[in-house]
């Protein structure tokens, strides 16, 4: 999640509407400018006995993120603590419970995202040699209960454990237990967002299929393959989902700011801290009737905040996030915006991508997510085939889109390769998460600590 790092009393104050649509038109970039930024999250352990380190323990996160300054990483302070790290390599950031992220930089190629990645994980597992750290690549906790989990010293967070009970059922498994990998991809204009985001809208269930990774909960199987997928499924209502406005006619900037503006707030940053503003509107600050802030409007940069805090299965800032994949390991980090990649930044390999589902109902695209997390790759698409099936063709549209590209490393290997583990997903047509489960039932004898022997970094 989002860390500030300033306060807003030097930005410009919103005075229009315009001012609310601007931060969505200054994404807008030509082909040449678009670059691929990837967000990864994992889980921390102890690896003496795999419990969950606290900010303040010795060797716990705070002297995880202390440690990584040795690579070049710059501490970035709040009320105190340092909660996050700054770097050439993008930012570094703590999830609620712990969980460690890299927000890679804004990167050309997938050559470049794989290798930030690679040396990303050599220096965290340099630093937890030391510290006797270990990292996980899951979709969620394991064997974790809420209340064997600590709690990061970030403000925004607070409010968000106090408000995410009032709205859903598991909005604090999502804070807690839960990991991710996303991509941030640009646009070329309005027009080419629309088709971006429609593409990536009506294909996240697919990405959920392929890297469903979140089989256990508490110790034992939960009866899903991407749990993680079904805690969005009652965590907010009016934050959360498919976004059916995204396929109407007419959707564009506007109607995300109508959307936006419509999603309840969580907070207010001024000098330094958070102010609890969990609930309120939105439109009530625009026209200065906040009740924690009476009289004062909001900012550009409070904006910016509030748009970071809507969480549907694809989202719109200054560029477009892919958010429906579970956590997991090195090749699938390089994965996922292999897969977002090729589907998006070529025009043919777009056009192609939106001929597969252009003609899906609203309804049919819901019943999709909301089989999804439960059946993986073998949920029915609207066609009647499988989510394997299709997949078989998106891959092949992906890796078309790719090899156009033609960005080639030192070796003269093309991009396309880092589709490689998708492709042996869907020939298999099992999940990452169906082979954990095998495993579970067969070789680890129902020990559900051997996942940390099989999916550390």
């Amino acid at each position: 999640m989002t860390t500030r790092t300033a306060s807003a009393a030097a930005d410009p104050p919103i005075e229009t509407r315009d001012d609310l649509i601007a931060p969505f038109q200054k994404g807008e970039k030509p082909k040449q400018a678009w670059r691929i930024g990837t967000e990864h999250e994992k889980f921390v352990y102890r690896r003496s006995d795999h419990h969950a380190p606290s900010y303040d323990e010795p060797g716990g996160i705070r002297d995880l993120l202390m440690a990584m300054t040795e690579f070049g990483w710059t501490p970035i302070v709040e009320g105190g603590n340092v909660i996050a790290l700054s770097g050439p390599d993008g930012a570094i950031s703590l999830e609620p419970a712990g969980q460690f992220e890299l927000s890679g930089a804004p990167l050309s190629d997938l050559h470049e995202t794989c290798a930030e990645a690679a040396r990303h994980l050599r220096q965290v597992k340099a630093v937890g040699d030391k510290l006797d750290l270990g990292f996980l690549g899951l979709g969620m906790w394991p064997d974790k209960r809420r209340d064997e989990l600590p709690i990061m010293p970030k403000g925004r967070y607070a409010i968000m454990l106090r408000h995410m009970p009032r709205v859903g059922t598991m909005g604090l498994d999502m804070m807690l237990r839960t990991c991710t990998i996303q991509v941030n991809l640009d646009y070329s204009s309005e027009a080419d967002m629309v088709r971006k985001f429609r593409v990536g809208l009506a294909l996240q269930p697919l990405a959920t299929a392929l890297f469903a990774n979140s089989p256990f909960l508490e110790g034992k199987p939960n009866g899903y393959l991407s749990y993680r997928s079904h805690i969005w499924s009652d965590t907010d209502g009016a934050r959360t989902g498919m976004l059916p406005f995204v396929f109407e006619d007419g959707f564009g900037y506007e109607r995300y700011v109508d959307y936006a503006l419509d999603v309840p707030m969580y907070f207010v940053f001024r000098d330094g801290r958070y102010i609890d503003a969990a609930g309120l509107s939105f439109r009530d600050f625009l026209d200065g009737r906040l009740p924690v802030l009476p009289g004062e409007k909001p900012r550009l940069s409070d904006w910016v905040d509030h748009l970071s805090t809507a969480f549907p299965e694809v989202r719109l800032k200054s560029f477009l996030e892919m958010r429906g994949a579970d956590g997991g390991r090195w090749n699938r980090i390089c994965a996922l915006p292999a897969l977002w990649v090729g589907l998006l930044y070529d025009q043919a390999a777009l056009d192609a991508a939106w001929g597969e589902v252009e003609h899906w109902s609203l309804e049919e695209r819901q019943r999709l997510r909301d089989e999804v997390p439960k059946l993986g790759l073998a949920t029915r698409t609207p066609d009647g085939e499988t989510l394997q099936t299709l997949g078989k063709r998106i891959l092949a549209i992906s890796e078309a889109g790719l090899n156009a590209r033609a960005r080639f490393n030192a070796s003269g290997d093309s991009e396309s390769g880092y589709l490689d583990p998708l492709r042996e997903i869907v020939t298999r047509g099992t999940t990452p998460a169906e082979l954990l489960l095998a495993h579970y039932h067969g070789d680890w004898q129902g020990d559900v600590s051997k996942v940390y022997d099989e999916m550390s970094f």
